[in-house]
């Protein structure tokens, strides 16, 4: 129940055990068969990780990254509904799919905005501008290897060099601020962790999209999992501020 020396209140505990619990439900209908169902499953579990967000806003007060961080638990709602309804109604495919990478794009946007204006303390721009460049080059790198990996982007070569650009930007970013800090801040810590849980995800992602035979129970499963760590763990990092 604690963390960084504080305790975790009884309705953050209460959230992550219900969307624990959600989640498995998620999970038990989506390995049977795409729904409706298994979406609202997927929703109910969102809510309550934005609920974490909420009771670590109210609990700690009002800062730059709590405010940007509920901007990216709405975008993530959104983009979640967005990316399952394109298995619901597959003649509408395409739009679902580029609606939801801008919206887990703009999330992760909203994060690093956050985290600068609440960490960045004037130092050495290079703590700004090198997570940046290095998300850049891994994201367009990721296109290099598609091909071994046997993943084909057609269609969506752009969009997911511009997601990817703020995905491992935001990794790098909370990893580039960490070192700033001398690794002392417990938020920042957790940011990166999920920066991390969310690049695992989504490579599992990017396989179950992309490539042909990943679709299995086990990639579904754990790139769920790993999606929703990285959302509690990051909701709850705001606890810590």
């Amino acid at each position: 129940k604690t963390l960084g020396g504080k305790t975790m209140t009884p309705e953050i505990i209460i959230l992550i055990c219900a969307g624990a619990v959600l989640l498995f439900f998620f999970l038990k209908e989506k390995v049977k068969a795409y729904s409706v169902k298994a979406v609202m499953f997927k929703a109910a579990a969102s809510i309550c990780f934005v609920g974490v967000a909420t009771v670590s806003l109210f609990t700690k007060g009002y800062h730059a990254l709590s405010i940007c961080v509920a901007l990216v638990l709405f975008f993530g709602v959104l983009g979640d509904i967005c990316l399952d309804f394109k298995y619901v109604f597959k003649e509408h495919d395409k739009i679902f799919t580029y609606a939801g990478f801008i919206s887990f794009a703009l999330g992760h946007a909203c994060y690093i905005t956050g985290m600068y204006l609440e960490f960045f303390n004037g130092q050495s721009p290079l703590y700004i501008v090198l997570p940046l460049v290095g998300g850049l080059l891994i994201s367009i790198s990721n296109l290099f290897i598609a091909k071994p990996m046997k993943l084909d982007y057609s269609g969506y070569k752009v969009i997911s060099i511009i997601y990817g650009f703020f995905l491992f930007s935001m990794t790098l970013s909370a990893l580039s601020l960490s070192i700033m800090m001398g690794f002392n801040n417990v938020t920042l810590i957790m940011m990166f962790a999920g920066g991390l849980l969310f690049t695992i995800s989504d490579l599992i992602l990017s396989g179950t999209y992309f490539g042909k035979g990943k679709e299995r129970p086990v990639d579904i499963i754990t790139n769920s999992v790993t999606y929703y760590l990285a959302q509690f763990v990051i909701a709850l990092a705001l606890f810590f501020i």
